[in-house]
């Protein structure tokens, strides 16, 4: 089912308030019989902060892109760790997915450490097991990012059987050297650059917390 995008009109605001004032001054132009210079420098100005707002508006679109059809997705609210992880390693691991699970579109999270599953969190389908297919083999020997943004039309998608059968993106993001945290969300192509930075961020605070807690 498709959510709306309460934020479509403020994004659009600029744009339009941009266009009408430059069509305004436009037709002042026309119909002012004898130009002053102050008016032409009033002119001058208002065709500036016309542009700005337009700009403004473009740029805010690309910031803040559109919000694309989600869904809700078909699964159980989920969270279990390793019951014998330190104190410490389990804070960590609580408040980094529960900094993904709000800040950003993330709706399942699971993280895994040396082939053996630390988290599982959001929401998630039947299947416990958390297989280690081609995908994630090649994040952890590549220390490369995969991201499915719209896990629909990619057939390595049966990997994931643990999420969501209609989970719409994936996101595969290595926790060097020797884990990969591991992202769904109910959106398809809802991470910006700025969230992908995030969960850089994030994995490689869990890898210096992991490393120091397996040494």
């Amino acid at each position: 089912m498709a959510k709306p995008d309460q934020n479509q009109v403020i994004r659009q605001l600029p744009i339009a308030a941009g266009m009408l004032a430059g069509l305004l001054l436009f037709a002042n132009r026309v119909l002012t019989p004898e130009l002053t210079e102050n008016q032409s420098r009033s002119d001058a100005l208002g065709v500036i902060v016309c542009a700005v707002l337009i700009l403004v508006g473009l740029l805010w679109e690309r910031v803040q892109p559109e919000m694309r059809d989600s869904v809700e997705l078909i699964g159980t609210e989920v969270f279990v760790m390793k019951p014998d992880l330190p104190e410490g390693l389990r804070a960590e691991m609580a408040w980094s997915s529960h900094i993904l699970l709000t800040n950003t579109l993330t709706r399942s999270i699971v993280v895994l450490w040396e082939g053996e599953v630390l988290l599982r969190r959001g929401i998630m389908s039947d299947v416990t097991e958390v297989g280690i297919g081609k995908i994630l083999t090649r994040v952890i020997e590549t220390q490369k990012p995969v991201y499915l943004v719209d896990s629909n039309k990619y057939p390595g998608k049966i990997e994931f059987n643990y999420f969501p059968e209609n989970a719409q993106a994936i996101i595969c993001q290595p926790i060097a050297p020797k884990g990969v945290l591991i992202l769904g969300s109910n959106t398809p192509r809802c991470y910006t650059q700025q969230d992908e930075n995030w969960i850089t961020a994030i994995a490689e605070k869990l890898s210096y917390a992991l490393s120091q807690e397996t040494q």
